[in-house]
């Protein structure tokens, strides 16, 4: 039982379709967990995603944020000789990778470091976002 039907949820949950949709998505990832991937908490506000792309140069990789979704995507270019492998373990594919943002989290910087693409991200909560204290007064 990996699917979940959700259509009930969107007869009761108003304004939580942004949830449900992130849930399904999640259901249907369909690239098989290619690349490995690590998403790690640096700080309590600063992220870092850390992405195996070994066989890519850094021309045939592109990042982009957009509506609070980051997209990796890796196209290796057209080869002129097609190569004959007595065993190839090591995959060749392009891939496309997605990850979901929250609000307020900003990319700060992406480096390429043998075979690891590392993505920095941040979370910048506005003032008027944080708490603040009321005072009472007399």
């Amino acid at each position: 039982m990996r699917n979940f039907d959700l259509s009930p949820l969107y007869r009761s949950a108003i304004g939580f379709d942004r949830l449900i949709n992130l849930i399904e998505s999640g259901q249907n990832q369909s690239n098989g967990g290619y690349p490995p991937y690590n998403v790690e908490l640096v700080d309590e506000n600063k992220y870092r995603i850390t992405i195996a792309v070994a066989g890519f140069a850094q021309s045939e990789l592109d990042i982009t944020a957009h509506d609070n979704l980051l997209i990796v995507r890796g196209a290796h270019a057209e080869e002129q000789t097609e190569r004959k492998y007595l065993y190839q373990g090591i995959a060749e594919r392009n891939f496309e990778r997605k990850f979901q943002l929250a609000e307020h989290v900003v990319v700060r910087d992406a480096r390429l470091e043998n075979g690891l693409l590392y993505i920095d991200l941040e979370r910048l909560v506005p003032e008027e976002r944080k708490p603040r204290r009321i005072e009472i007064l007399n």
